[in-house]
């Protein structure tokens, strides 16, 4: 079992969201405890992170033993840009 923790800038990212989206991808990213390598979840190129899809929106996050921090929440179209 994992235990997840969210960086201040997933928290602002999911608050911003429409409320039937946010409860969604929360819902899929408590889905992470059990199973933080399911079939949603690939690993980014050329860094540590992964990637979960869910429909067009994207989260990031980092496994590290048991732990999952959630890094960053957002549409497909500008979640990849730094």
């Amino acid at each position: 079992m994992f235990n997840i923790e969210w960086k201040e800038n997933a928290i602002r990212d999911l608050n911003k969201l429409n409320k039937i989206i946010a409860k969604r991808i929360f819902t899929k990213v408590s889905e992470l405890k059990t199973n933080p390598y399911s079939k949603n979840i690939k690993r980014l190129r050329g860094e540590n992170s992964f990637r979960l899809r869910i429909g067009d929106y994207r989260v990031l996050f980092e496994i590290d033993k048991e732990i999952i921090t959630i890094l960053k929440i957002g549409h497909r179209k500008n979640i990849y840009k730094k």
